[in-house]
């Protein structure tokens, strides 16, 4: 049985407020969370993922408080990650009304962190967050997959060959890859295809496809190249696209929709 293509929208959480810009800078403020996440449900979005991008001691306070109040609102699951270090704030977090969590730095520092989570809820609940980016060609930093994995929203090199850590992740009990193109990050000029074949070819597990949406048909090559789910942030907050054109792109091409 095929499963139906998911459609998610990305909320980058600041200060309690969704902000979006190119490559992780130059951000602009697109709305309060909760009412975006409210219409986003009413579109007929399949979940929500929260990323509280400062991730800062303020930061994990607002986030908590953002998840509880749009737990409340919201009947799709959500997804929260940032500043995620200890099987503790993945408690907390569910508690507060999450459904899954998305780890990045924590994990990079301490992969073993992904199979105490695992351990601890599920690989259900563990969404593995990889920002990925090229390597520049020739450069004495390279990659046997010529993608490495970043931090600091895609301006430190983690030293990891991105494929190889998103293999090693799903090994140690991570439920999905949230894979997020940093090059392609807020340039609406479609999504990273050979970053998604690259990685779908190594893990069985579903991969999201972050970075790059502009216009309906970057959606369709996104799942023809593997991923199943396709998630978007600033073509949805400032109403380029809507949820149900994104779906009904998938559909005309043949993909299963809910």
């Amino acid at each position: 049985m095929t499963l139906a293509v998911r459609v998610i929208p990305c909320l980058d959480v600041d200060a309690g407020r969704v902000v979006k810009g190119i490559n992780f800078q130059q951000l602009r403020d697109a709305g309060d969370p909760v009412e975006l996440a409210r219409t986003y449900d009413a579109e007929g979005a399949d979940e929500l993922t929260f990323l509280d991008i400062s991730a800062s001691h303020e930061g994990r306070a607002t986030t908590m408080e953002i998840v509880s109040r749009t737990a409340e609102e919201v009947f799709i699951p959500l997804t929260v990650g940032g500043g995620i270090s200890s099987v503790d704030d993945v408690d907390r977090l569910l508690r507060a009304g999450a459904d899954k969590i998305a780890v990045n730095t924590a994990a990079i520092h301490r992969p073993q962190l992904v199979a105490e989570i695992a351990e601890r809820f599920g690989n259900q609940v563990l969404v593995l967050s990889v920002d990925a980016r090229r390597v520049a060609e020739g450069s004495s930093a390279g990659t046997p997959s010529g993608f490495e994995v970043t931090t600091h929203g895609g301006r430190k090199s983690a030293g990891l060959d991105a494929v190889e850590w998103a293999a090693r992740a799903a090994e140690l009990g991570a439920g999905e890859i949230l894979l997020n193109s940093m090059d392609a990050d807020g340039t609406q000029d479609g999504f990273d295809l050979e970053l998604i074949r690259l990685v779908r070819r190594e893990v069985s597990i579903p991969v999201i496809a972050s970075g790059g949406a502009g216009r309906v048909e970057h959606f369709p090559p996104a799942v023809d190249a593997g991923a199943d789910a396709v998630l978007a942030a600033s073509v949805f907050h400032f109403g380029t696209l809507r949820v149900r054109e994104v779906k009904q792109a998938l559909a005309d091409a043949g993909h299963p929709v809910r």
